[in-house]
């Protein structure tokens, strides 16, 4: 099993709007897909997160092969990070790694 985890930091003026695109059409669209089997969403707490910098969020999604992972990351990421990007422009950052399960 591989983990595909994205950490993303959000300026404090997109929170609920952000959320509401996460849960309601972004994490979907990655899962439809096909690539992930699940998808886990949480908001980082310590180191504490809230405050005048905005909030810290971890997305990890479930693939069972290293081969759909890297599917995924050629043939859907960029356009799925485009609209992200279309929709919130420079108000969040991410930083994306790869786990593997042991």
């Amino acid at each position: 099993m591989y983990i595909y985890n994205v950490t993303i930091k959000i300026e404090n003026s997109i929170q609920d709007a952000w959320l509401a695109w996460m849960q309601k059409t972004h994490i979907p669209e990655v899962l439809a897909t096909g690539k992930f089997q699940d998808a886990r969403f949480s908001q980082l707490v310590e180191p504490i997160t809230e405050g005048d910098d905005g909030y810290t969020y971890v997305v990890q999604y479930f693939a069972d092969t290293y081969e759909d992972y890297t599917s995924y990351i050629d043939e859907h990421a960029p356009i799925l990070r485009d609209k992200g990007f279309k929709e919130f422009g420079n108000q969040f950052i991410a930083f994306r790694s790869l786990l593997k399960s042991l």
